[in-house]
């Protein structure tokens, strides 16, 4: 059956009518980002197609062809082995490569000389990720935002998991990012996606989302992590009305020590962490609370952390770069309980829903 094709700009519409999506290309480049749902098969692995480079350069193109076909054959084969062998006739793959080539071009032969209906992106991954960098813009204006704003400890995360419970839509940007968004967010085991892939996250995210209904998302910075928010994106939050998130000091130190147990049971990793303020805060206060981790008492240097660092810098961001946050609405939390965060998330999706039907 002959291999039909798929400009790159209408695969995201395109993406629910086939039954598989295929990344032919290695291990490493599908790791750094690949299409939603998609599935590595490669024609080449990692150290294949380095050699098959090497050849290239070094020997020719002829006998690097020749080495690069017998080591796709036996891939390919492989693969089909593995993962075909007990599919119907109307299995429909969508594939690609990096730019729709030699790779993908291999199995989507096989594939349609067997007799399924395969597709390839025109142009691979490359062309696609030119198309979904295009699409961002538009995808992030598009929405209407309400912007979770709050001091550190405030419960902003919960809340967001409590409205998404509640049926709203949301954007958690720290989760797609793998990092709680500060000197100290770092998650222990849980690497942060490259940049490619977390782009991806948030296009994938944002084309799913119903322009005619808010999306609550946090007031994050520009970076999270090591990862940058695309610009689009911030400057539609940074324009958008703000709640204001409120809890008591005292709950807010318990908050963050239930929600970085990690630093509580590792004073090491803590104390590792707190060197990236020593610029900011000086070496005899960060030894002085290096000194009170290992005496155990992490919950006074947290609420140090709150008075002299995050407080102070959040209050100064939040009014320079959020410009409806002098208007937010106050959200009151009496303490960080579950039942009192699902309360006000409650109390939020009723409003908006009243505004709406105004």
């Amino acid at each position: 059956m002959p291999v039909a094709t798929l400009p790159a700009h209408a695969v995201a519409d395109r993406l629910p009518t086939f039954d598989a999506v295929i990344d032919a290309r290695t291990e490493a480049e599908f790791a750094e980002d690949h299409l939603p749902g998609a599935v590595n098969w490669p024609t080449l692995n990692n150290a294949e197609r380095i050699l098959i480079g090497t050849m290239y350069k070094q020997v020719n193109a002829f006998e690097a062809k020749k080495r690069g076909a017998a080591l796709s054959a036996r891939n390919i084969a492989a693969h089909i082995e593995r993962e075909v062998i007990d599919k119907p006739k109307g299995w429909k793959p969508l594939v690609y490569c990096w730019r729709g080539g030699n790779r993908s071009g291999a199995l989507a032969t096989i594939l349609g000389a067997i007799g399924f209906q395969v597709t390839l992106i025109e142009g691979g991954y490359k062309a696609w990720r030119n198309a979904l960098l295009a699409e961002l813009p538009t995808l992030a204006q598009r929405l209407q935002y309400r912007v979770v704003c709050g001091p550190t400890g405030s419960g902003k995360t919960r809340l967001l998991q409590a409205l998404a419970r509640q049926g709203a839509q949301v954007l958690d940007l720290e989760a797609l990012a793998c990092h709680r968004s500060s000197v100290l967010g770092l998650v222990p085991g849980q690497p942060q996606p490259s940049q490619k892939h977390f782009d991806t996250l948030i296009w994938h995210a944002l084309r799913g989302f119903d322009p005619q209904r808010v999306v609550y998302v946090e007031s994050e910075s520009k970076k999270v992590g090591n990862l940058r928010v695309p610009d689009a994106l911030m400057d539609a939050m940074r324009a958008s009305p703000c709640l204001d998130l409120q809890l008591a000091d005292d709950e807010r130190v318990a908050l963050l020590m239930e929600d970085y147990d990690h630093f509580l049971q590792d004073a090491d990793f803590f104390c590792e962490r707190l060197d990236t303020l020593v610029t900011l805060r000086g070496r005899e206060t960060i030894e002085s609370w290096k000194h009170q981790i290992r005496q155990g008492r992490s919950a006074d240097v947290v609420r140090a952390l709150l008075q002299v660092h995050y407080d102070p810098v959040y209050a100064t961001s939040i009014r320079r770069n959020f410009v409806q946050y002098p208007q937010a609405l106050p959200c009151r939390l009496n303490d960080r309980s579950p039942a009192a965060i699902d309360a006000l998330a409650r109390a939020i999706v009723a409003a908006q829903s009243n505004t709406c039907n105004a």
